[in-house]
């Protein structure tokens, strides 16, 4: 059974958005916001910190291996 939840899950407790899709284009907003101006380098850094931060924060090891494993599939 999984346990991965990959069906849209943004938004912020106790708000309700118009539209379905905000939250998570407000996310890949602030995403996008957190590299400007950081050179390459810094950027894969601070992609790194984020998955660690998120995957301390779910704690779960069996969802993370399900994420590690959806997000590898069909990169090989």
């Amino acid at each position: 059974m999984p346990h991965l939840n990959t069906q849209p899950n943004f938004g912020t407790p106790g708000e309700r958005s118009v539209r379905a899709y905000t939250p998570g284009d407000d996310f890949y907003e602030a995403l996008i916001d957190s590299h400007r101006d950081l050179d390459d380098a810094q950027s894969e850094q601070l992609n790194a910190r984020l998955v660690l931060l998120l995957a301390n924060h779910i704690g779960d090891l069996r969802v993370l291996r399900e994420a590690l494993a959806a997000a590898r599939d069909g990169l090989v």
